[in-house]
Order: structure tokens, then sequence, then C-alpha cells
């Protein structure tokens, strides 16, 4: 499995990047571009707002998705955001 992050070229109310994650990133990509992936880039897909995928995070699944997600601020991890100096995401221990 990959965690990915996407990067929206503008902003939306609320958001600029999206967390996901699949067993292989470019059909699932496919899928957020021809609209039958998640229902934010089916937005951004109306709305004519581009976006890609700017990192990935190999051997992670769901739930290192879901820590990426509760941070709410993915784009210190966001390479574009960032210029290149996104910070490694290391989770806190419990």
């Amino acid at each position: 499995m990959t965690v990915y992050l996407i990067h929206f070229q503008t902003n939306l109310k609320h958001a600029r990047h999206y967390v996901g994650f699949a067993e292989q990133v470019t059909r699932r990509l496919a899928h957020h571009k021809d609209g039958t992936g998640a229902r934010i880039l089916a937005a951004c897909n109306a709305l004519g707002i581009e976006y890609d995928i700017a990192r990935t995070w190999d051997g992670e699944g769901r739930g290192f998705e879901r820590k990426l997600k509760n941070c709410k601020n993915a784009a210190r991890y966001c390479p574009v955001c960032k210029q290149g100096h996104a910070r490694e995401y290391k989770p806190k221990e419990r």
C-alpha cells in the first residue's frame, strides 16, 4: 500500500490538499481525474481546479493515512507548499 498527498493548484474554501491510500497510486489518480474517486476531487474537477500527487509514502496503509488526516495540516508535509523542504511525518508514540 501507498499513502499519497494530492496538492490542489487553487485553494478550495477549506482545503488545499487531499490524503489517500491505494495499492496502485497511478490507477487511483486516474479514478480521481475521471470523477469516480473522492468527492472533494470530483468537486475540483467540476470547478476546473488542477491537482496532482505531490508526495507518497510507500509501504504505508490506512492507519498512516488516518494519522496524516488527523493532523489537519497536510501542508507541512507538502513539498509543493514547502518548496522542497517538507518535514518527515513522525507520529507521536502513544
